[in-house]
């Protein structure tokens, strides 16, 4: 995702001023196809609310991240590294396995507006802001958004630029002494 003063809605959380196109994409269309994948693939598993967790429409690669805390602890993590990634991150999913994150990469610096939102996201979650050297900015727990109106979400931003997010189960940090100034690494 490329940063400039001029995007709008750039990820599902991730929101600034204008442009427009995208917005009307991730606000649009991806809520659409999730609907026409739930309608689709469930036919042969069951469908319906009880078949079994959702697939998300966007596939993310795997990788492993390392805090370094009072303890040190490795943590799996899925990694969202493209814009459609990005935009879909965690939505739809009825739960995240205890002890695993997802981390939200970008190409470029986001600025200090730059915000996330729980929009379509079903599980409370804990989200660090991460600088270049990835060194924990803010910690923040966000709330799942119960309106169908994307517009009315409470947005989660650290207020100073970062380059990276991790988000993990709501009450993680904490739980684990982590906490701003403490780093987080990618690792293979």
């Amino acid at each position: 995702m490329t940063v400039d003063d001029d995007a709008v809605l750039t990820s599902r959380r991730h929101r600034r001023a204008p442009r427009r196109p995208r917005a009307l994409l991730a606000v649009l269309v991806l809520p659409a196809l999730a609907g026409m994948a739930a309608c689709e693939g469930g036919a042969s598993d069951g469908g319906g609310p009880d078949a079994g967790p959702a697939v998300p429409l966007v596939s993310f690669d795997t990788g492993a991240v390392v805090i370094e805390a009072a303890d040190t602890l490795r943590l799996p993590v899925e990694l969202a590294l493209s814009d459609d990634q990005r935009a879909y991150g965690l939505m739809e999913r009825a739960s995240l396995p205890e002890g695993q994150g997802m981390l939200f990469v970008y190409p470029e610096p986001q600025d200090s507006s730059a915000a996330f939102w729980m929009y379509r996201t079903l599980i409370p979650l804990d989200i660090a802001f991460l600088d270049g050297e990835g060194r924990i900015l803010d910690i923040q727990t966000m709330e799942p958004c119960v309106s169908p109106n994307p517009q009315v979400c409470r947005r989660y931003g650290p207020g100073v630029p970062f380059v990276a997010a991790l988000e993990v189960n709501a009450g993680f940090f904490g739980s684990r002494g982590i906490e701003p100034g403490h780093r987080i690494r990618r690792v293979e």
